[in-house]
Order: structure tokens, then C-alpha cells, then sequence
């Protein structure tokens, strides 16, 4: 038997890194040449890996959720004698001591330049007029001789002191999900003010009557929005790919966790909606806690993420939408507001709800109808949550 190494493919030009979002196999499986094994999710969309060998995976050698470069190993596998190991996706970086072509053949050098390089090159700055500049290891100007020619350049001088440190894994996974959701969402935002003084008046008395269980105002709020949840299957659901649409039987419910330095994880409530209350409450104590640990629990499950910016004093916002989940919703700041159902000046306690939804799974009215159903639960809250 021989080792060899499952590497991220290329799918596209241009593509660089992918997030490895779920293992299909396990260490000691036997696994079949074409048989999906992981799951790896791109820029454009979430796909099943085939495995490019027969034989029996070994180790994965990457955690789940860990970005790869485009060639990079993710997994061991054990193969048959004689079977070879498939090249990486990417070429070697060129070396910086390869002699470049004389300057008077620069036109006809850099003539090819695949469209992977061109994409590289604008990410790193590079005009198209430096670009066809640029000396070749080869016939074919490739990302390493970008790299090659950028550790060549002197360093600009620096206008006033500064600090350059690496961007941390959590900051970068969730930049990759924010980049495709920016790709591919087609995003609608719709608001609405909700009478909060129900559910003050719940957590009063909650609090009146003592004991250990305390669940907070937004922990009440996010039982509600469960429960609304039972009835609309488009928030329950996900496009897996342009003429897919799938859809869970049960809500896995996000909640948006900030830590120190301004790091943001998802703390997640599986089957959020088959819960009693005093179950939902429990879980997602639990759940916000562990994602305080630092440990991040965004799943492909997960369709709808909630976000409390109340003790932040921010009364609005315009939420965003990371797929596979196809809505976000925002929790503002409680305030005095006037009641519109009386030509009377009255003031009452108000909070703002803004929901950011995913034109391609749901339209306005849909939404519309969601978010007046959270609005609905949050005004009659004492009649489902119990105070014992």
C-alpha cells in the first residue's frame, strides 16, 4: 500500500482558498474512486468533493471550518501500489532567481496570462500596464511570478508609524462567508416596531418571583421568533444550488455571539422550534456560552441568525445575509415611542426589528409575514412562555 495526498481542487479560474465545511468520511473508511468525501464551500457555492483515488482515508488533516489554499493537502489516503499521486491544482511559485526574458520580447512573454493571474494580480494592486511588465518563469505568467516580483520591489517609505499583524482565523472565516454572501445574495431589508412592553412586563415578572431561572429579555425574544419559525418553511430552508431548494424539517437557530477584540462567532440552537420554553431557554444559555468559549457553531443547517444590538444604543441597522442561511434579524435599542393606533400623544416602550432576507428563497410578502408573526409573538408573550 502507499500514502498519498487529497488536495483541494481547482475548480475555477481565479479561485484561491476554500472553507472545508463538512467531512464526509471518517479515518479507517473505505472509500471509492468518485465517492464524495467532503464538503468545500467556494466563493460562488457549497459542493461535494469526489475522492480522486481508491483506497482508505487515513487522517484529515485539516479541522472543519479551516480555510485552504487552492492545492492544499486536506486528507491522507491509503492506495494501491503503483497508483499515483494527483499534482497540486497550482503551479510552484516561480523563484526569485529564475533569469526573466530580455525586455525586448516583454510582449510576446506576458501575451499569456491565464485569467487566474489576472484575478491575482488585481487583488494585490497590480495595474494591468505593471502587469505586462512582470518577467516569467515561463511562457505563461503565473501568481508566483507576481509574488516574485512584489518581493522584489522596494518598500514604499512609511507615512508614520504603524502595526501590521496577521487577520485572526475566526475574522477570516467569517470574511469568506460575508465575500459569498455579497456574491450571491440578493438581499431585501424590511422593518418594523414592536410594542416591547408585554414582554418587559414578562421578564418583571420573572424576576419578582426569583430563582435560578433567569432568562434574559433577548433569550424571551428569541423564543418568539422560534416559535413564529413554525410556520414559515422558507426560513427554514437554503438553495443548494441554482434549481435546488432545500428545506429542514425543524430550525437550527443562529445567534450571533461578540467576543473580545471584536471577534463575532455563531452560537446555535438546533431544532430551536420543538422546544418548551423552559428546554429553549436552558439551550440556548448553554449554546451562547460555549460560543463565549470562543467556539464557533455556524453550520450548514443554520438559515436564520438573530442579533441583539440593544446595549449597544443602536436603534436601526441594515443586517446582512452569510449563506447558507437566508435571513438575519436585528434587535435594536427598547425606547419611548408614540402609539400610531391613537390620534393621542402616547408614549410606550418600542423596539425596532429589521429583517434582511434572501430575494432568491423568499419575496417581500412572504417576509413581510414572518417578521409581523415575530411582532405578533413578542405582543402576546405571556401567553407562550409560563411562569411558574
Amino acid at each position: 500500500m502507499a500514502s498519498v495526498s487529497v488536495r483541494i481542487p481547482q475548480i475555477g479560474e481565479g479561485l484561491q482558498e476554500a472553507r472545508l465545511v463538512a467531512v464526509l468520511k471518517q479515518p479507517g473508511e473505505a472509500v471509492k474512486r468518485d465517492e464524495p468525501i467532503y464538503q468545500m464551500e467556494t466563493d460562488k457555492a457549497v459542493m461535494d468533493v469526489e475522492s480522486p483515488y481508491e483506497g482508505t482515508l487515513t487522517e484529515w488533516l485539516a479541522p472543519v471550518d479551516a480555510i485552504l489554499p487552492i492545492g492544499g493537502e486536506v486528507a491522507r489516503m491509503e492506495v494501491a501500489d503503483g497508483v499515483g499521486e494527483i499534482a497540486p491544482a497550482h503551479e510552484p511559485a516561480a523563484s526569485t532567481s529564475a533569469a526573466p526574458t530580455p525586455a525586448s520580447s516583454e510582449g510576446a512573454r506576458n501575451a499569456n496570462i491565464p485569467p487566474r493571474t489576472r484575478a491575482y494580480a488585481k487583488e494585490k494592486g497590480i495595474s494591468d500596464a505593471d502587469l505586462a511588465s512582470i518577467p516569467s518563469a515561463s511562457g505563461k505568467l503565473m501568481p508566483g511570478d507576481i509574488d516574485a516580483f512584489l518581493a522584489a520591489k522596494p518598500p514604499k517609505a512609511a507615512q508614520g508609524d504603524f502595526v501590521e499583524t496577521a487577520v485572526t482565523a475566526k475574522q477570516r472565516l467569517l470574511a469568506s462567508r460575508l465575500v459569498r454572501g455579497s456574491q450571491l445574495v440578493v438581499p431585501g431589508t424590511i422593518t418594523v416596531a414592536v410594542n416591547w412592553e408585554p414582554l418587559e412586563n414578562v421578564r418583571a415578572r420573572m424576576k419578582a418571583k426569583g430563582g435560578d431561572f433567569q432568562p434574559s429579555s433577548f433569550t424571551i425574544f428569541a423564543f418568539a421568533v422560534a416559535q413564529a419559525l413554525k410556520e414559515f418553511p422558507a426560513f427554514r430552508s437554503t438553495l443548494v444550488s441554482d434549481d435546488t431548494l432545500r428545506t429542514y424539517d425543524h430550525v437550527a437557530l443562529g445567534i450571533a455571539v461578540g467576543l473580545a477584540g471584536d471577534e463575532l462567532v455563531l452560537a446555535v440552537v438546533p431544532d430551536a422550534d420543538t422546544l418548551t420554553w423552559h428546554e429553549f431557554a436552558a439551550k440556548t444559555r448553554e449554546r451562547i456560552d460555549l460560543a463565549r468559549t470562543g467556539q464557533d457553531q455556524a453550520n450548514e443547517a443554520v438559515t436564520i441568525s438573530l442579533t441583539n444590538m440593544q446595549s449597544f444604543g443602536l436603534r436601526d441597522a441594515v443586517p446582512v445575509v452569510a449563506p447558507p442561511a437566508v435571513a438575519t434579524l436585528f434587535l435594536g435599542e427598547v425606547y419611548n415611542g408614540l402609539v400610531q393606533a391613537t390620534s393621542e400623544l402616547k408614549l410606550r416602550r418600542m423596539a425596532n426589528l429589521a429583517l434582511t432576507f434572501d430575494h432568491r428563497v423568499m419575496n417581500g410578502v412572504g417576509a413581510a409575514n414572518f417578521i409581523n408573526k415575530v411582532k405578533e409573538n413578542v405582543e402576546a408573550i405571556g401567553g407562550l412562555v409560563t411562569i411558574e
